[in-house]
């Protein structure tokens, strides 16, 4: 392992750890922006994968006291459904053209809510409609590797307190993650060169995360509201974009 690839994955997992300590997610979105251009590209998603759940794991250390299991559990449930139901339609949806659909959508809502005041919260459907949002979570988990769109987006619909919302979605998508990091050690994806990654990622995500966190406490409702629309709209751009530069 040349001394320039150690960097890079350093480089990427501080970074991701920092925004993923800020928000409560998006590391995948920005260790990818570093990683994609030095690493081997099967080792990319379970590094996400792990990366994304020790960082949640720490920063539910931090949310636990907020989080509330009534209003998390109809989307770990939804999940929990949703993730075999990806793995299954694997082979039969074109994931390219299915990451693009995902990311027109989010560019098109979130440059809306950008653009305009707060919407009234939505206040239909209750614990089954949070199900099915879990489940469309779970099922772009295990399609393309994207539990947090789904969540994300429809908490802040609810209009939830910053501190819930958070909870919530950084939860689910941590069971999500469990879930597939499992998947990938019982197929044997979990590799010796896999092994020497996480080495290098587990102790260069731990104080960038750690100062993720203590730098969101000082956000204010709008400000965070404002930072999850932003990145998710990044988010969706950067889907886009993927199908074209394969």
């Amino acid at each position: 392992m040349t001394s320039q690839l150690v960097l890079t994955v350093i480089a990427g997992t501080c970074a991701a750890g920092f925004v993923s300590g800020l928000s409560g997610f998006a590391f995948g979105l920005v260790s990818l922006s570093i990683w994609i251009w030095a690493l081997n590209p099967h080792l990319l998603a379970p590094m996400v994968v792990f990366g994304s759940l020790i960082a949640q794991l720490i920063a539910f250390g931090a949310m636990r006291k907020e989080l509330d299991w009534r209003k998390l559990w109809p989307f770990v449930l939804g999940g929990a459904i949703g993730v075999p139901l990806g793995v299954l339609l694997l082979h039969s949806v074109n994931v390219g053209a299915f990451r693009a659909t995902v990311g027109a959508v989010l560019v098109l809502y979130c440059s809306a809510m950008l653009l305009v005041a707060q919407l009234p919260p939505v206040r239909f459907g209750g614990r089954l409609a949070d199900a099915a949002v879990g489940i469309v979570g779970g099922t772009m988990a295990g399609l393309a590797g994207l539990p947090g769109p789904a969540p994300t987006l429809w908490c802040n619909l609810r209009g939830w307190e910053r501190d819930t919302q958070r909870s919530v979605f950084q939860t689910f998508n941590l069971t999500m993650h469990v879930i597939t990091l499992t998947a990938y050690g019982l197929s044997g994806a979990i590799t010796g060169p896999l092994l020497q990654m996480f080495a290098l990622m587990l102790p260069a995500v731990l104080l960038p995360t750690w100062l993720g966190i203590k730098l969101y406490r000082r956000l204010s409702e709008i400000l965070f509201r404002r930072m999850l629309l932003g990145l998710l709209l990044i988010s969706g751009l950067v889907l886009l974009g993927t199908p074209l530069r394969g």
